[in-house]
């Protein structure tokens, strides 16, 4: 199960702080008509949408993600950004299948937790609360639609719109609020938390167009006039408190196994997640062992790493780098056999520019290997040939002996990679293939097709 359905299934209406709640507008009826005929008709509707609860909540998620666009390329963060969206979609359908009264209102759980993180990676509010808004008109578009297919009067019409508009406005409203409140109590608070005096400095750097590189390195002590080396540590683990401590603590052993000219400059970017630099002047630059590393870091830590790169352009463009083999190995449902992703890694820039528009890629990773995109044993067992075959230059020879597998066998499998890629009616080139079997090594079942 992903972290999606976990935060939406566990927390869609579970109740966090206690604070006031709205009072929803009274029940009104129309002229010949009850309140609770009415009340009886938001619950039957309430009810239907249940039953398209996921496809309601993924037609609003992926519309708000699409025009509030807030550049924070971070798998993760999206992925709670979804969660959000969809636990608060499962939270207005609840109050009205349920004719839930207004002093139970709760706020979702992911709700919450996204408005937190969102403040730790300094994200604008305003980009929450637009989201807010354009919700509120996207689920009213959606009771709109849902009436007009419903043969009913045109008094009890008019009766269950208004109260749907009084329900829908009352809760967009007042979760906006709670929401801009975690946000700002947040914000205040991620600002006192050690090893974050930083982080402003540092953002500024990154972006700036003209960046003060005198005062840079007289707030963080870092020299800027050197080769420098970008790190992002993440933490997988359970225990959020230690969180902080145990990327810190891995940071430091890192910069130590690559040999770092000094103690790295670090600053925690939210609770999970940490950016740092360490100078590596007569290092071993891009010459490092993974396993040097990884050995080094801290349980339920992974850490991702850029190129070696040369004053102030270099500091940036290592981070560049870094966060594209971040991007890489936080894409949600990636196989994960390695603690360290570098960008120097064969496939990992490549991969890391085509996941940001996972979609498009999975579109042609489908189309350009045919039955070979199958999320199965036999399939991926038949990729692994074919890749290894072509990374080996094509040598049957080479391929058995990397795999430990006789030449007829390889050579078996690959035709019948092949076979399996000629499904459509173009053919592909070798090149084209290869790159799409690299795509899957790195992005997984989140390109194959489900069988």
């Amino acid at each position: 199960m992903s972290t999606t359905e976990q935060i939406t299934d566990r927390n869609a209406v579970r109740a966090t702080t206690l604070r006031p709640v709205p009072q929803l507008p009274p029940k009104e009826a129309a002229v010949g008509l009850s309140a609770d005929r009415i009340s009886a008709e938001i619950v039957r509707f309430g009810t239907d949408l249940r039953a398209r609860e996921h496809e309601i909540a993924a037609k609003l998620t992926g519309r708000i993600t699409q025009e509030v666009d807030y550049g924070c390329n971070d798998p993760q963060l999206a992925e709670l950004r979804v969660a959000s969206g969809h636990a608060n979609v499962a939270t207005m359908i609840e109050i009205l299948a349920n004719d839930i009264p207004a002093h139970r209102l709760q706020p979702p759980i992911a709700a919450l937790e996204y408005a937190r993180r969102a403040a730790q990676r300094e994200i604008p509010s305003h980009f929450l609360v637009r989201s807010y808004h354009m919700g509120q008109n996207l689920m009213m578009r959606i009771c709109h639609d849902e009436i007009g297919r419903r043969n009913l009067s045109v008094d009890l019409g008019l009766a269950v719109i208004k109260r749907l508009t009084d329900i829908v406005h009352s809760y967009a409203d007042w979760i906006t609020q709670y929401v801009f409140e975690t946000y700002e109590a947040e914000r205040k608070r991620w600002l006192n938390v050690q090893g974050n005096v930083h982080a402003s400095t540092v953002h500024t750097l990154l972006t700036a167009v003209a960046p003060d590189q005198v005062g840079f390195e007289s707030e963080t002590g870092y020299r800027l006039d050197r080769t420098h080396l970008a790190l992002i540590g993440w933490y997988t683990g359970k225990d959020e408190t230690e969180a902080l401590a145990v990327l810190d603590t891995g940071i430091t052993a890192a910069a130590r196994a690559l040999t770092s000219d000094g103690p790295p400059l670090s600053t925690a970017i939210d609770r999970h997640t940490m950016w740092a630099w360490c100078a590596i002047d007569g290092g071993p630059a891009d010459g490092f062992q993974d396993s040097s590393v990884a050995t080094g870091l801290p349980p339920g830590m992974q850490l991702a790493i850029g190129l070696p790169g040369y004053g102030v352009d270099g500091f940036r463009r290592s981070h560049q780098q870094a966060s594209a083999a971040y991007l890489v190995a936080t894409v949600p449902d990636r196989p994960s056999d390695h603690r360290v992703t570098r960008f120097g890694d064969p496939g990992v820039a490549v991969v890391s520019l085509l996941a940001k528009d996972l979609a498009a890629t999975c579109e042609w990773v489908q189309e350009t290997l045919g039955e070979l995109a199958e999320n199965t044993e036999q399939a991926a067992m038949l990729r692994d040939t074919l890749r290894t075959f072509y990374e080996t230059g094509e040598s049957h020879v080479h391929t058995a002996q990397k795999m430990t597998l006789h030449r007829n066998t390889v050579k078996y499998r690959v035709t019948k990679a092949l076979a399996a890629t000629g499904t459509g009616a173009v053919s592909r080139e070798s090149l084209d293939i290869a790159l799409a079997l690299r795509i899957c090594r790195f992005l997984g079942a989140k390109v194959l097709r489900s069988p």
